[in-house]
């Protein structure tokens, strides 16, 4: 593994350990960890800017599918400051993954997400996208 691919997957890492937190003082602490302070999360049904407001993002979804969590799947491939990967978010009880999608990641100078672009690949009914 290089140091630029090393990169990306830390990046990646600590996206998804912001995703996958609940409690909201841990929550705050991994967004400051994986976004720069005036870090960006665009999808189709989010676009906000700085810590609070993507930790307010993080927590409905986390509200709206309460017992899932995200995972990745497949490869972070990425090149110079930008990186792509894919996820599902999977049920912690049966291991259903009714939303799925893809994202395509700035980063900063230090490793930290610039910005977030989003695309949700499978939705559930009711969900807007």
């Amino acid at each position: 593994m290089t140091a630029e691919t090393n990169r990306y997957e830390s990046a990646v890492a600590r996206y998804f350990e912001a995703w996958n937190t609940r409690d909201a003082q841990a929550l705050a602490k991994a967004v400051a960890a994986a976004w720069a302070a005036d870090g960006t999360y665009t999808d189709p049904l989010a676009d906000v800017s700085g810590h609070e407001q993507i930790a307010a993002v993080i927590a409905g979804a986390h509200a709206q599918f309460p017992g899932f969590s995200f995972r990745l799947t497949g490869a972070v491939d990425g090149h110079h400051d930008l990186a792509r990967f894919s996820w599902e978010l999977v049920s912690d009880a049966d291991g259903s993954a009714p939303v799925a999608g893809s994202d395509v990641i700035t980063l900063d100078g230090e490793g930290r997400i610039g910005s977030v672009h989003g695309f949700l690949d499978r939705v559930p009914e009711g969900v807007a996208g």
